[in-house]
């Protein structure tokens, strides 16, 4: 577990609608709205201090001056086990060297929307959850557990030995990502930004997927690529 502060108005209400952990929250004098207004009656509901403090102190206590006029102090990111929700996953994330914190948002945002039971992100060489990922993510860090794990390929073999499927998503892949058949239990590992799956890695799942291109650039940004493939394993589930 990690403290962190939540800005913007969003996260902060996902944060307290899911009950997140929160010591008090700040709010721009001069601000107002129907949201902000919700998140004052929500404070109040939940006991949680709400102080009233001039936007120079917001901005300089925000790592991101996006805050909309909102701090939440004393948030807490909980990791959570795999073995919470081992049992019953369909759809694991699993990411191999994210490390732009927007991207990390981004695709739990992803991740979330469409479906998937959880992230699993390695303690090493990727970015850490922070206010940032948490701006990009919109709310979803308080749906979507987040897993912090050790060794990806040991995590990969032994989500094998528990009956998951594994595709890797990378430009060098052998299948399209909308022709393969996805078996589930299933994770989806994504590799970090420009240099994609380390080759360890790619070697340990099953598919190595890719996403047709038809412009002259060879890749997408990861959590674009992320979006197109959660949401065609969705897809498939609806058919």
């Amino acid at each position: 577990m990690t403290s962190s502060t939540l800005s913007g108005i969003h996260p902060v209400l996902e944060a307290l609608r899911a009950n997140q952990p929160i010591d008090r929250v700040l709010i721009a004098k001069g601000a107002g709205g129907a949201r902000l207004q919700e998140i004052i009656d929500l404070c109040r509901e939940r006991s949680i201090a709400v102080r009233f403090e001039p936007r120079q102190s917001l901005d300089r206590m925000s790592k991101t001056a996006a805050h909309q006029g909102v701090l939440a102090i004393g948030a807490a990111q909980h990791y959570a086990s795999l073995e919470d929700v081992i049992g019953t996953a369909k759809m694991l994330v699993i990411l191999d060297g994210i490390e732009d914190p927007h991207n990390l948002g981004a695709i739990l945002r992803s991740a979330h929307a469409a479906g998937a039971d959880a992230a699993l992100i390695p303690e090493r060489r990727a970015a850490p959850v922070t206010e940032v990922a948490a701006k990009a993510a919109a709310g979803a860090m308080a749906h979507l557990p987040v897993i912090k794990t050790g060794n990806l390929n040991r995590l990969i073999e032994d989500l094998k030995k528990k009956g998951f499927w594994i595709y890797g998503l990378d430009e060098r892949g052998e299948h399209n990502y909308d022709t393969v058949e996805f078996t589930e239990p299933c994770a989806l590992v994504l590799g970090g930004e420009g240099s994609g799956l380390h080759q360890q890695v790619a070697n340990h799942c099953d598919f190595l997927l890719k996403i047709p291109l038809a412009g002259k650039i060879s890749s997408l940004n990861v959590s674009v690529a992320a979006g197109i493939a959660l949401f065609e394993w969705k897809r498939r589930r609806q058919v």
